[in-house]
């Protein structure tokens, strides 16, 4: 182990994955994983074990998702540098992230280089956003037709459709969720079915965006 190598810890559910990431920063001579983790609450204890510089953090895990999981690391290491690598290419997710404090937002589809690049970024108090997201998201912010939902009568939705509609946000499957709340995948669909009705939306990506202007996602 070197010395002055960054300090990361790697942050998803995805073994497979997890192997073939820490491969490539062990690679480097300036990055070191010092430690892995398989789901949210296992990210939260050790890093405040190893005290990791960066955490790679998956969005989507089991126990605590990503955004969670960025709130309370930041809570215990005010200065710890988060990079998100995710699947989801929805700028409402990239806002939820930057708006729980993390420094960075790339796509696992992302080349090699360009995580690498992304994780020195980070590690130096810049901001790193995967550049099709950032086009996204300043097109959003310029657009003058941009999708609005605060002003869109719809019917209020239960505790648990509520739930349900934070769950499918962050990228869970219906049997993830199932898992998670302790049901029947046929009980998730109907949750599902009525908070598309109630809120008159028909796709995945209006339910992540009216989930993340109102407080959903990230309550």
């Amino acid at each position: 182990m070197s010395e002055g190598r960054l300090r990361i810890l790697l942050g998803d559910d995805h073994a497979v994955l997890r192997a073939g990431l820490k491969v490539l920063l062990n690679a480097e001579s300036d990055l070191e994983v010092v430690e892995e983790a398989a789901d949210g609450i296992e990210v939260i204890e050790k890093a405040a074990k190893v005290q990791p510089d960066l955490v790679l953090l998956d969005l989507t895990m089991p126990r605590m998702n990503g955004l969670e999981c960025i709130q309370a690391l930041l809570s215990a290491q005010p200065e710890l540098k988060i990079l998100v690598l995710t699947m989801h290419d929805d700028e409402e997710y990239l806002k939820a992230v930057l708006k729980a404090g993390a420094k960075g937002y790339v796509l696992k589809k992302a080349a090699d280089v360009e995580l690498l690049s992304a994780i020195r970024t980070v590690s130096r108090g810049e901001m790193f956003i995967y550049p099709s997201m950032a086009a996204a998201l300043l097109y959003q912010m310029v657009s003058p037709h941009k999708p609005n939902h605060e002003g869109k009568k719809v019917k209020p939705l239960s505790e648990r459709e509520r739930e349900v509609l934070r769950l499918l946000a962050l990228g869970h499957t219906n049997q993830e969720i199932a898992d998670i709340l302790c049901v029947s995948v046929k009980t998730v669909e109907t949750y599902r079915a009525r908070v598309m009705e109630k809120l008159d939306m028909r796709k995945r990506a209006e339910l992540v965006r009216y989930a993340a202007e109102n407080g959903i996602i990230t309550r």
